[in-house]
């Protein structure tokens, strides 16, 4: 991947067809400034994909961490991992 290239709004606005492609094609995001913040990111689908992948390889590896760590200190209160998975995606959500 390459280096991000930096352009506001209205940038992106005037040729939103070749920064999508240069998401896909070049596999360079484009960070999108509003007033000088960076608000937004355009990436490739499948380099999304992959870090929504990545995410929740992740947070699944904690919570089966959790899951463990609970088990070992015994089962009372103890909740299923689904349990557990919803009651994070509530308070996060």
């Amino acid at each position: 991947m390459s280096d991000p290239v930096v352009e506001s709004m209205a940038d992106v606005r005037a040729h939103l067809a070749d920064v999508i492609d240069r998401a896909r094609r070049e596999e360079t995001p484009t960070i999108i400034t509003r007033r000088g913040k960076q608000e937004a990111v355009v990436i490739d689908i499948q380099e999304y994909q992959r870090l929504r992948e990545i995410a929740e390889n992740a947070e699944e590896a904690w919570l089966n961490q959790l899951a463990d760590e609970a088990e070992s200190e015994g089962t009372e209160g103890a909740v299923s991992l689904e349990e557990m998975a919803a009651l994070l995606r509530a308070h996060q959500g």
